[in-house]
């Protein structure tokens, strides 16, 4: 499955309406919502006026959500309380913030989750990974449990997720195209890197004394797990060659030396987006409330489109949008029931908001 396939001017008229010249003060209007998957599929909006965010996760009955602007939100019984779980101070620069969040696999007993943001010190940018303890929608304590990961304006990476292992992947940027640090096994930037709950080094990780579980990418910000333990990773490109890998322990997948395959040294990416997509968060579907059982879910920011991936054991079968019209979409995810939901990401400052954005919806029949 390390075969690269290339897939270019995805969705013509999505690459020829990219050079028309708009502004936010005269945005193009944004079509209606369509989910295209069945005749009886509908998209249900949860919150609205978010402002810019970032990732969701699910746990004890409630979604949790975060603004870049650094607040960790809380949605309970279809409803966004007013204030926040917690405020965090965080660097106000385009691709950093408070970005991705985990809730832990036993939220309901031990009521933690898992935040990733970036900060400024002394001039420099970093991120860190808290451990938040939560009780009754109320931050009770935070503690760090991996710092000083290198930052940028524009390279931050940021998703956070626990495997079907229980250790905690992480995601981090390379900090610039220009910059080595992905290819050095003593840095944290440019990784995917694998930890215990508290932070702690997994005795089974690939590299000794090391939470660096893959090394090589730009800007990851998207994981999934297939039902076979299979980790697929999604990472932007410069300006192009956005790519999905398949992680193993210990793969090199490149970057800045190879963008997507060429280079026998390192390995190939599952598939390159050539136009770019800027794909988002990804999913592997595992409920049965969608016909979409078994299927990757991608949401797309450049695109603005969810995706559906069917693969093949020489790669992927077809990319086909099953949800488009809302503009920008920045995560997927599904909760215990089997529902889709999505972030838009129309107030990052590239896209067209409405007055209602950015908002939280769900795919429902």
């Amino acid at each position: 499955m390390d075969k690269k396939l290339r897939i270019a001017g995805i969705i013509a008229a999505l690459a020829a309406s990219a050079i028309i010249l708009t502004s936010p003060s005269d945005p193009l209007p944004i079509p209606e919502p369509n989910f295209s998957q069945s005749g009886n599929d509908s998209v249900e909006i949860i919150a609205t006026n978010l402002e810019k965010p970032r990732a969701i996760d699910f746990g004890d009955d409630r979604i949790f959500l975060t603004e870049k602007i650094g607040r960790v939100r809380v949605i309970q019984n279809n409803t966004l309380l007013e204030e926040p779980l917690a405020t965090f101070r965080t660097a106000n620069v385009f691709d950093g913030g408070l970005l991705g969040i985990a809730t832990h696999p036993e939220i309901q007993t031990n009521n933690f989750l898992y935040v990733y943001y970036t900060y400024e010190e002394d001039g420099k940018l970093w991120n860190k990974v808290v451990q938040i303890k939560e009780n009754n929608n109320k931050l009770e304590d935070a503690i760090t449990i991996l710092d000083k990961i290198p930052g940028s304006p524009f390279s931050n990476g940021g998703a956070l997720k626990f495997g079907p292992d229980k250790k905690l992947y992480i995601t981090t940027g390379s900090t610039s195209d220009s910059s080595h640090l992905p290819q050095d096994l003593n840095s944290l930037a440019g990784k995917v890197l694998r930890i215990n709950d508290d932070g702690t080094i997994p005795d089974d990780n690939p590299f000794e004394d090391s939470i660096v579980y893959s090394l090589g990418h730009r800007n990851p910000q998207g994981m999934t797990w297939d039902a076979s333990g299979n980790l697929y990773v999604s990472d932007f490109g410069p300006t192009k060659n956005d790519e999905i890998n398949l992680v193993i322990a210990g793969g090199n997948y490149g970057w800045p030396e190879q963008e997507c395959s060429g280079n026998p040294s390192y390995i190939d990416s599952l598939i390159c987006y050539d136009p770019a997509i800027e794909p988002g968060g990804i999913l592997i579907y595992s409920g049965s409330k969608l016909p979409l059982e078994g299927k990757m879910i991608m949401a797309s920011l450049r695109a603005t489109n969810l995706y559906q991936l069917e693969f093949s054991e020489d790669g992927i079968e077809s990319t086909k949008s099953i949800l488009g019209g809302l503009g920008r979409i920045r995560d997927v995810a599904q909760d215990p029931n089997g529902d889709l939901y999505i972030i838009t990401s129309n107030t990052d400052g590239k896209g067209f908001p409405l007055s209602t954005d950015d908002k939280l919806l769900r795919i429902v029949n």
